[in-house]
């Protein structure tokens, strides 16, 4: 696919100086289309080769309008930048250039550096909300938050990913300027921010994009949400790579993490999206791109991509510490340790291998660099997606999740957060939306619907206790209360605290160059995993989740970073690795063979 020609039109309103706007709608279905200006001014835009509808006019920023379509339906712009309130509201022109920026000599911090802390802007209170938490994370050992999907969507309660209007920041959590402002103030404390973006699909309110642009779509092609998105034209890959431009350039956020990528047909887009933003942005500054991809194609992670959420990695640690085998987590029934192991050694534990339906799924993924892969115990998903929105301290032993914790924070992979991880939060994640009408009835349904194949939810009348994801109690309840007063929460907090000065201090600075040695099976939950760091040391993880003593050989020389409970070291001198344990050690030594080395 050749990149965009110099006459193709940018989506949306831009403003060209402080009195002059260009208007700019791809509407090839449409015969007649105008703008309708708060002001009172009606002013038809004037078709162009391809479908597209533009006039430049007078016009400030802050002015308020939609686009009329054949004088039948008013729009909002599929590109606004802002609205008024509500997705039925009007548009906002915005100057992208407005914002002073404090923090001008930002650029970013190296991805290997990064400890992400993912977070749902609307649980915190909005983006002034976000900011008040910044210096308390930096403080934590956190180096970049992720805001989880900011796109406009239909409400003021939703996870992000419906949103209808991907160039618009959700107006209840604040405005284009408090959204720089929260960014400006991350940079101030030293902390990258993440974008999450969803190009998959558009929500299923407010989408109004199938009355004048059916281009946007192939319906020989379809999604979990729908048609897919055509991606085979020009117009349709500018409106999403501008998009992510916008983000990385005028809000200047740091990385992006592309949502759902298998559910994109056509690949050469992410590669092309990725090839454009290494050219545009300036080289000098870190930007980050990573994807979360269930085919767990390694080949992306070769060119463009700095890392894939490793779902692998959870569901192997989530079986073990909890025994859960429902849905999903039959792939890691039977072999959870051993997949543990590959994954520890080799990024992947689906690698061409045939999962429960009986398809082959994955990519060879050894030959990566560990920072390739986002490891983490929870996240939006695996807590949001449980019926009853449990966190992971409600569902594994404490000595068994504290032991898990430590290879999270301290394992050459890129870990991750979700918000109230580090005081062991009581209060839920639950699926949230604030839709009406017919269509909550059906996302109602749907998601009681959806845990049918758990045991627990086999019931029908236990599937009507399940929240209902439009009433505001629900979103009320997935608010985590800041107020860390419990000891065992403050004990977790004390913990992430020092792991992450552990990591900061004498694991980040040799990550780059590492490379995975090796994974060895001690037992059922039991493995001794072990990296080649950038300097030549040795990084060794050993790790008992299970309630039994394993036998284990001690590594000679080694300087303990970490043990856990403590005097694990006199025991592991005697070939013991007690129940629930972990001992996380460095050395010089040579390399050690790879023993975990089979491949589908």
């Amino acid at each position: 696919m050749s990149s965009r020609t110099p006459d193709t039109w940018t989506h949306g309103a831009v403003m060209l100086d402080a009195e002059h706007t260009r208007f700019a709608l791809w509407a090839p279905d449409a015969f007649f289309v105008s703008v309708e200006l708060d002001t009172g001014d009606s002013i038809p835009l004037l078709p162009q080769a391809d479908g597209w509808f533009v006039i430049q006019t007078r016009c400030p920023a802050g002015t308020r309008y939609r686009y009329n379509i054949d004088g039948e339906v008013e729009v909002p712009d599929p590109a606004s930048r802002a609205q008024a309130g509500d997705i039925d509201r009007q548009s906002v022109v915005v100057d992208p250039h407005a914002y002073p920026w404090r923090h001008t000599r930002w650029s970013g911090r190296p991805w290997y550096e990064a400890v992400i802390y993912e977070l749902h802007v609307g649980t915190l209170g909005g983006f002034e909300g976000v900011e008040q938490q910044l210096a308390r994370l930096a403080g934590l050992g956190v180096t970049a938050i992720e805001l989880m999907p900011l796109a406009q969507f239909p409400g003021d309660r939703n996870w992000g990913y419906d949103g209808v209007l991907p160039y618009a920041p959700q107006a209840s959590y604040g405005t284009p300027e408090q959204l720089k402002h929260l960014i400006d103030s991350a940079h101030g404390h030293g902390l990258s921010v993440i974008l999450d973006v969803v190009y998959n699909h558009f929500g299923p309110d407010g989408n109004y994009l199938h009355r004048y642009a059916k281009g946007f779509f192939r319906e020989d092609k379809h999604t979990p949400w729908g048609a897919a998105i055509d991606f085979r034209r020009r117009e349709v890959r500018d409106f999403f790579i501008d998009n992510a431009l916008m983000w990385l350039l005028e809000y200047r956020f740091d990385g992006l993490r592309l949502d759902a990528v298998h559910a994109i047909e056509d690949p050469d887009f992410l590669q092309e999206l990725a090839a454009r933003i290494r050219e545009q942005v300036d080289p000098t500054r870190h930007v980050w791109l990573t994807v979360e991809n269930e085919h767990n194609q390694a080949s992306l992670l070769e060119h463009g991509y700095d890392a894939q959420w490793n779902d692998d990695g959870h569901n192997a640690l989530h079986v073990l510490l909890t025994g859960e085998t429902d849905a999903y987590y039959a792939d890691y029934a039977e072999q959870p340790t051993e997949q543990l192991a590959r994954c520890l050694s080799q990024g992947f534990v689906f690698q061409g291998h045939i999962n429960r339906h009986g398809q082959p799924r994955g990519e060879p993924s050894g030959h990566l660099p560990p920072s390739a892969f986002v490891l983490f115990l929870q996240n939006h998903d695996q807590i949001g997606n449980r019926a009853l929105g449990e966190r992971l301290h409600q569902l594994a032993p404490t000595q068994a999740l504290q032991a898990a914790t430590v290879l999270l924070l301290l394992s050459p992979m890129i870990p991750l957060l979700f918000m109230g991880d580090e005081f062991s939060a009581r209060q839920p994640f639950l699926f949230f939306t604030s839709h009406h009408g017919e269509l909550a009835e059906r996302v109602r349904e749907g998601r009681r619907n959806e845990f049918k194949a758990f045991r627990a939810f086999a019931d029908p009348e236990k599937r009507r206790a399940i929240p209902d994801p439009n009433a505001a109690s629900t979103f009320e309840a997935s608010r985590p209360s800041l107020q860390v007063q419990q000891p065992e929460q403050l004990d977790t907090e004390a913990l992430y605290r020092h792991l992450l000065k552990i990591r900061r201090e004498d694991i980040v600075p040799r990550l780059p160059g590492a490379h995975a040695l090796g994974a060895e099976v001690l037992g059922h939950g039991a493995v001794s995993a072990r990296w080649q760091l950038g300097d030549g040391s040795v990084l060794r993880i050993d790790l008992n989740l299970s309630d039994q003593t394993v036998e284990h050989t001690s590594a000679e020389d080694a300087r303990i970073l970490f043990e856990h409970p403590e005097q694990v070291t006199g025991l592991l001198q005697k070939g013991i690795l007690t129940p629930y344990s972990v001992l996380v050690s460095l050395t010089q030594a040579t390399i050690l063979p790879n023993i975990i080395g089979e491949r589908p």
